[in-house]
């Protein structure tokens, strides 16, 4: 699949996004999805991930969220059992709040709607772990562009903290899926009640399914990839956008 690299401004410098586009460039205008990685960061396994969407028809931006700090990203095995390494890794991800991904990303939707060989004024976003807290931030914060959002593994996607992006679930528009990992700290039953609840109340359109697999299924250099489960993601997530934001 073709990819550009894209220098997106933005307030606080030029954050990198790698836009992968389906071989067949003279089809029709491909719709965008926005893909937000996992707390590893852009790296192949994560460029790898965006083909198979591109492969589907679908003008995928992988977003460097981490841009401030740099091109950085970790070693997924690594990087929760070495102090030093974590120590790092939540450094960096405290330079990248979700409100300011949030500003980033309107950025970004800025840059795509002024090309004209895609399609953004409704987009999907996927994320995986802080990515998929991400898609689910930008979701409510940006209704009137997102038709479609998955979370996979997600992370604080409710909390009681006033940021949680639960809070807002009168303002989603969009179709949303939430793929949960079995025993999940960073999104427990009671924080998904908390979701549940609150989107139940807001009428919002959702499917919440829970995997057998341990967090991180998704994502194949992670050491808790679960080949089965990871499959059954690729099922949802493209029938989720095939049904909001058709390629067609």
């Amino acid at each position: 699949m073709p990819v550009t690299e894209l220098d997106v401004r933005t307030a606080d410098g030029v954050m990198d996004v790698y836009l992968h586009t389906p071989d067949d460039g003279g089809g029709t205008t491909p719709p965008v999805v926005i893909f937000y990685p996992d707390a590893g960061g852009v790296r192949p396994v994560m460029h790898d991930m965006a083909a198979q969407f591109a492969s589907r028809g679908y003008a995928v931006a992988l977003v460097n969220f981490f841009y401030r700090s740099g091109k950085i990203s970790f070693d997924v095995g690594k990087v929760w059992s070495d102090p030093d390494l974590r120590a790092e890794l939540m450094a960096v991800m405290g330079k990248a709040a979700p409100a300011l991904v949030v500003q980033d990303t309107a950025a970004l939707l800025e840059v795509l709607a002024a090309r004209s060989d895609v399609r953004a004024d409704k987009v999907g976003v996927v994320g995986y772990c802080r990515g998929g807290l991400m898609a689910f931030t930008v979701a409510g914060a940006i209704p009137d562009r997102v038709a479609a959002a998955a979370s996979i593994h997600g992370g604080g996607i409710a909390t009681e903290e006033p940021t949680s992006p639960h809070l807002r679930a009168d303002d989603l528009r969009a179709a949303l899926y939430f793929g949960v990992a079995a025993n999940d700290q960073s999104c427990t039953p009671e924080q998904q009640e908390l979701l549940t609840a609150a989107l139940d109340k807001a009428g919002a359109r959702y499917e919440l399914e829970h995997y057998t697999a341990a967090h991180g299924f998704a994502v194949a250099d992670n050491p808790s990839y679960d080949a089965a489960a990871a499959q059954r993601h690729w099922e949802q997530v493209t029938a989720l956008f095939a049904r909001e934001l058709p390629t067609g």
